[in-house]
C-alpha cells in the first residue's frame, strides 16, 4: 500500500498497519513525503510509482483546500476553477495507477464567511466541498478503480471538534485528532478487505429484546415491544428496518434463539407492527440448546465462514459463550439501551462492500429454496436419482453488460471455491469479455425448486495456439454436489477442441480458506506436471458424467 497525504500521515500511517495486523494483513506500506502528493503521482519516475502499490491512499485535506480557496479571488471562475483542476488530478490518478485507489473525501470546514448564505451562493467554499464530494461519487462510476473513504461521514457523525484538533495540527499539521486516527484507517481497511473478499455476508439475531422488547414466550406476541409509537418499541422497529435493508441490499438474514420455535414465529406471522418478516429469514433456528452448536447448524446449512458471519444477542452471557467456542465470528458488545443499537452499529461499519448488484436482493430467496433442495433430498437412496430430479439447466455465456456486475461481485465473494483467488473490478471484467486473449464463461444454474443466479465463472488465457490457460475458476459455494464442477469442465473442454487447442493447464494457489479445492484437478482427471499445476489432454479427454443441460 501507498500512502500520499498533504498533512503529516505518520500516525495515520501506523493506524492503518496496526487495523492491517486485527484484521490478518501485513501491510507493506511506502509513505510518501509531507505535501508530495502531486509531485509523486505526476512524476512517473518517482519513488511511488517504482513502489508499485496494490492500493493507493489518498488525503488531500480539506485544510489544504481552503488555503487555496482563500487566496483566490471570490469570482465564479476562480472557485470553480480550483475544483475542476482538483478533479482533474483525481482522474489522472486513476488513469495512472495500475492498482485500486482509495481517495479520502472533504469534511466540511464552515468558514462563515457568507453565513447561511453559503447554501445559496456557488461562491462558498461550503457549496464547493459538497459538490465536489458529490463529483467523486460521480467520478467512481467512470473509474472503477477509483473507491471513497468516506470520513465526511465519520465527522457527520462524531463531530468536527472531535475529528479535528487544533492544537494538535498547528503544531504537528496533523490533521486527524488522536481520537479518530483508529476509525479512519479502520474505513481504509474496510474497503481493502471487502475488495479481498474478506467480509460480513450473513447477520444472525437473537430474538428477545434483540429484535424485538419482551420475552415473547411470556409475553405473548401481542404484546411484544415494538411500533412506531412512543416508547422503546420504536427502537426496535427501526432496526428492524436497518435490518430489512441489509436483507434487500444481500445481506443474509438468519435467527438462532433460545424459544420454542413456533412461538418464536409468531411474532413474525401475526404481529401486524413486525418490519421483519417469516420471508425475510434465510435459516431459522430456535430451541433451547446452545446458541454455538446452533450458529454451527445456520453455518452448516449456508456453507459460508465464520467470519463471514456476524451475530447481535443482548445477552452478554451469551455473546460470551459464543466468542469463546466459535473465535473467528464478529459479535459486538451491543449496548445495554436498545435505544443506542443503531448508533452503535452504524460507527462499526460491519456490511462494507466493494460491489452490489441488482440481484442481491434475491440471495435470501435462493437460500431458502436451497433449504427445501435439502429436504428433497432425504427422500432418495440414490443420488443420480436425486440429481435427476432436479431438472437442472444452464445458461452458458461470456461477460456481458448485464452480467458483469455480478461476474466481478462473485469474483471478490468467492473464498472457498476459488482455485486462484483472483479478485476483478466491473471494469477488468469488461476488458477481459473484450480481449481476444481470453476465452470468458458465466454459467447460471436452476431447477425445479427455483433459479441460483449466476454461479460460477471460468476465465481462458490463451498463452499459445495449443495451450490454454485457466487464469481463473470460481463458483459460489451453494451448488456444490450438484455436478456443476464436471458441467464446467465438459464446457470448457468442448470449446478448447473446437479451437484446436490440445492441452489445458491449470494452476491452484492455496489460501487460508480455499483448501476445499486442493485436490479439485485432479479429481477431474488432470495430471501434476508441477506444483499446484495440473495438465489435462483435451485431445483423449472424455466428457464427465453430469446431470446438467445447457440451455
Amino acid at each position: 500500500m501507498a500512502l500520499l497525504g498533504d498533512t503529516a500521515t505518520q500516525f495515520l500511517a501506523t493506524a492503518i498497519k496496526g487495523i492491517g495486523v486485527e484484521r490478518g494483513y501485513n501491510v507493506n506500506l511506502f509513505e510518501a513525503e509531507y505535501n508530495q502528493v502531486e509531485r509523486q503521482v505526476l512524476d512517473p519516475t518517482s519513488d511511488y510509482h517504482q513502489f508499485g502499490a496494490k492500493y493507493t491512499v489518498v488525503f488531500q485535506s480539506t485544510h489544504k483546500l481552503l488555503e487555496q480557496y482563500s487566496l483566490n479571488e471570490l469570482t465564479n471562475e476562480g472557485v470553480n476553477d480550483l475544483m475542476r483542476e482538483r478533479l482533474q488530478f483525481v482522474r489522472t490518478l486513476c488513469e495512472t495507477t495500475e492498482g485500486k485507489v482509495i481517495y479520502f473525501n472533504y469534511p466540511e470546514i464552515d468558514d462563515t464567511v457568507f453565513g447561511q448564505y453559503a447554501n445559496r451562493t456557488e461562491l462558498s467554499f461550503t457549496w464547493q466541498a459538497r459538490k465536489l464530494n458529490y463529483e467523486l461519487m460521480q467520478l467512481t462510476q467512470e473509474y472503477p478503480n477509483l473507491f471513497i473513504c468516506d470520513i465526511a461521514a465519520l465527522q457527520n457523525k462524531f463531530g468536527r471538534d472531535w475529528m479535528f484538533d487544533s492544537s494538535v495540527y498547528v503544531s504537528t499539521e496533523m490533521i486527524l485528532s488522536l481520537d479518530a486516527l483508529p476509525y479512519v484507517a479502520s474505513r481504509v481497511m474496510d474497503i481493502i478487505c471487502a475488495i479481498e473478499g474478506k467480509f460480513h455476508k450473513c447477520l444472525i439475531l437473537d430474538l428477545d429484546n434483540t429484535v424485538w422488547g419482551g420475552v415473547v414466550g411470556d409475553d405473548g406476541w401481542e404484546n411484544i415491544q415494538v411500533g412506531h409509537g412512543l416508547g422503546i418499541g420504536k427502537a426496535f422497529t427501526e432496526f428492524q428496518e436497518w435490518v430489512k435493508k441489509l436483507k434487500n441490499r444481500g445481506i443474509i438474514i438468519a435467527v438462532c434463539s433460545k424459544n420454542d420455535e413456533d412461538k418464536a414465529k409468531e411474532p413474525f406471522e401475526k404481529n401486524p407492527e413486525m418490519v421483519l418478516r417469516m420471508d425475510d429469514i434465510a435459516v431459522f433456528v430456535a430451541n433451547w440448546e446452545n446458541k454455538a452448536d446452533n450458529i454451527r447448524t445456520v453455518q452448516q446449512i449456508l456453507n459460508i465462514g465464520f467470519d463471514s458471519m456476524v451475530f447481535l444477542d443482548d445477552n452478554p452471557v451469551e455473546r460470551a459463550i459464543v466468542r469463546e467456542n466459535i473465535p473467528a465470528i464478529c459479535v459486538p458488545e451491543l449496548p445495554e439501551d436498545p435505544g443506542d443499537y443503531l448508533e452503535y452499529l452504524y460507527s462499526l461499519n460491519l456490511f462494507e462492500t466493494a460491489s452490489y448488484s441488482s440481484g442481491d436482493k434475491d440471495r435470501t430467496k435462493q437460500y431458502q429454496t436451497e433449504a427445501k433442495r435439502v429436504q428433497s433430498a432425504q427422500k432418495f437412496t440414490n443420488e443420480a436419482d436425486f440429481m435427476k430430479s432436479l431438472e437442472m439447466v444452464s445458461v452458458v455465456e461470456g461477460f456481458t453488460a448485464f452480467n458483469t456486475p455480478r461476474v466481478a461481485q462473485l469474483s471478490q465473494r468467492s473464498n472457498q471455491f476459488n482455485l486462484r483467488t483472483v479478485r476483478y473490478t466491473d471494469g477488468e471484467i469488461a476488458a477481459l469479455g473484450e480481449s481476444d486473449k481470453h476465452a470468458c464463461f458465466s454459467f447460471t444454474l436452476e431447477d425445479k425448486f427455483g433459479d441460483n443466479g449466476l454461479i460460477c465463472v471460468v476465465i481462458l488465457k490463451k498463452k499459445d495456439a495449443e495451450t490454454l490457460f485457466v487464469d481463473t475458476w470460481f463458483m459460489s459455494c451453494r451448488v456444490l454436489k450438484r455436478g456443476m464442477e464436471n458441467f464446467t469442465l465438459n464446457t470448457i473442454a468442448d470449446y478448447a477442441r473446437e479451437h484446436g487447442f490440445k492441452r489445458i493447464i491449470g494452476e491452484y494457489i492455496p489460501t487460508l480458506k480455499n483448501g476445499m479445492v486442493r485436490e479439485h484437478y485432479p479429481n477431474l482427471g488432470f495430471v501434476p506436471i508441477a506444483e499446484n499445476t495440473y495438465e489435462l489432454n483435451v485431445e483423449t479427454y472424455k466428457p464427465r458424467e453430469c446431470y446438467i443441460v445447457k440451455k
